[in-house]
């Protein structure tokens, strides 16, 4: 994708400040990654850019949106940058898509020791850059809040849980969180809050549950 050319309807956009939000990661952090990594190295690997800009920011697809929280949590653990696209290269290879850290199998197998990625499959345990695996820790606290379509692709994300009402799509508002069933922002509902509204006054104007608005201001406060 070329950087000046708009994303495909229902992929999704997000700036770096709107992951930060979500994802409730450093800022500075997501730039970085998405100007000297996703842009750069792995824009260089494919031959495209990854990122286009919007509104003057950069932004991302959700595919890419996912990846960040996947790499962001090696990085937590220790990993380097270098290793983490090296295995993200290799992945790439292996099930031929630039997004391997958005793919359901991908994700229920990942693995890590603080220094070294793998993938645990039916054949076997496949290291990811070249070194031998050992003490291998799982890292699937994200995987519990995607939804993935028939082709095991990540296709929704909820970042409070799925037992929470809130929800980004990336076929919805490009992608931003909305009410689950509704095309209602968290943030609509948050000032109400703000503005001293009751929440049962809140859920009656919008046709929501209290429930749903608890939700919206949970999100909000989150963030």
């Amino acid at each position: 994708m070329d950087f000046e050319n708009q994303p495909t309807l229902g992929q999704g956009i997000y700036t770096a400040s709107e992951i930060s939000q979500i994802l409730r990661l450093p800022y500075s952090r997501i730039y970085t990654w998405m100007n000297k990594y996703w842009d750069g190295k792995l824009g260089d690997e494919y031959g495209a850019r990854y990122s286009w800009k919007s509104e003057g920011s950069k932004a991302v697809s959700f595919h890419t949106f996912v990846e960040f929280y996947v790499m962001m949590q090696f990085s937590e653990a220790g990993v380097k940058p270098k290793k983490v696209l090296q295995a993200h290269k290799a992945l790439s290879d292996l099930y031929d898509t630039p997004f391997p850290f958005a793919i359901k199998s991908v994700l229920e197998g990942i693995r890590s020791d603080g220094n070294h990625i793998y993938l645990n499959t039916i054949e076997g345990i496949i290291s990811l850059d070249g070194t031998r695996q050992f003490n291998l820790k799982i890292i699937d606290l994200f995987f519990v809040k995607l939804e993935f379509d028939q082709n095991e692709l990540a296709s929704r994300f909820w970042p409070l849980g799925k037992d929470k009402s809130i929800l980004i799509d990336p076929s919805r508002k490009f992608g931003h969180p909305v009410i689950d069933g509704k095309n209602i922002t968290p943030d609509i509902i948050f000032n109400h809050f703000k503005a001293g509204d009751p929440v049962p006054y809140i859920a009656h104007v919008y046709q929501l549950t209290e429930e749903e608005v608890n939700h919206a201001v949970e999100y909000c406060n989150a963030a």
